[in-house]
């Protein structure tokens, strides 16, 4: 992942988004997008992305460390419907879990929209465990968000 696959990566993040009534993507609420690579490395973490021979982005996981909590956070976890159930996003998720152990953390953690159903349905099939509450974005999409967890030991399903 470069900086210049900016554009790529944003046009998978607005597809996914499309696929859910209400849910909108605004370049200004992502100002993270136009420089993605040099965003998580400044946080000291990653951006995987699986693209295909056109340069078409068809899945993104990024992983970022929070030392406070013993965890990573995941972030930018898409997969395009062409490519869903065949092991790209499974594949993506196991660096993130190569990432988190080789910094010694207990846990990943993410957040997602309360809308994005197919994806919770994921998050559980790899393990994670939704926490009580929810938050609010108050972004163009009014988001309400779950939060997820999973402990980085945990036997992959």
């Amino acid at each position: 992942m470069t900086d210049e696959d900016s554009e790529p990566l944003a046009a998978l993040i607005a597809a996914s988004f499309a696929e859910y009534p209400g849910c909108l993507f605004d370049w200004s609420e992502f100002p993270e997008l136009r420089r993605p690579a040099s965003h998580y490395a400044a946080r000291g973490g990653a951006l995987w992305v699986a693209a295909i021979e056109n340069g078409r982005i068809v899945g993104s996981l990024a992983a970022v460390p929070v030392p406070e909590q013993g965890a990573v956070e995941l972030f930018k976890v898409y997969a395009d419907p062409a490519y869903r159930g065949s092991g790209l996003a499974q594949a993506l998720f196991g660096r993130a879990l190569a990432f988190a152990a080789e910094r010694g953390m207990a846990e990943l953690m993410l957040w997602s929209d309360t809308r994005f159903t197919r994806g919770h349905r994921f998050y559980e099939k790899l393990g994670f465990r939704r926490w009580p509450g929810e938050r609010y974005l108050a972004d163009v999409s009014a988001s309400w968000e779950y939060h997820y967890r999973r402990p980085v030991a945990a036997e992959a399903p």
